[in-house]
């Protein structure tokens, strides 16, 4: 398929997933990379505390804070390799 067939198609409100290939897709700036960070007893407990009253995964809760902390920080701040 053409991209401007492909382009009016997608406009149109059209389903092109059928167009697609997304064997190989990647979502940008998502891969994973293991790190290992030692927290005190007591952050722990509060994590597990929290993670378990949202019904979450300390991973999770983790996760989620600490994108929230870094997307508020200044733009001039946020630095992505």
């Amino acid at each position: 398929m053409k991209a401007k067939i492909f382009d009016q198609q997608f406009d149109k409100g059209v389903d092109i997933t059928g167009s697609l290939d997304i064997s190989k897709a990647k979502r940008v700036l998502q891969e994973q990379k293991r790190v290992n960070v030692d927290f005190p007893t007591w952050m722990i407990e509060s994590l597990d505390r929290e993670a378990g009253r949202l019904g979450v995964t300390r991973q999770s809760i983790i996760k989620v804070w600490l994108a929230e902390r870094l997307e508020a920080l200044p733009l001039t701040s946020k630095v992505r390799s």
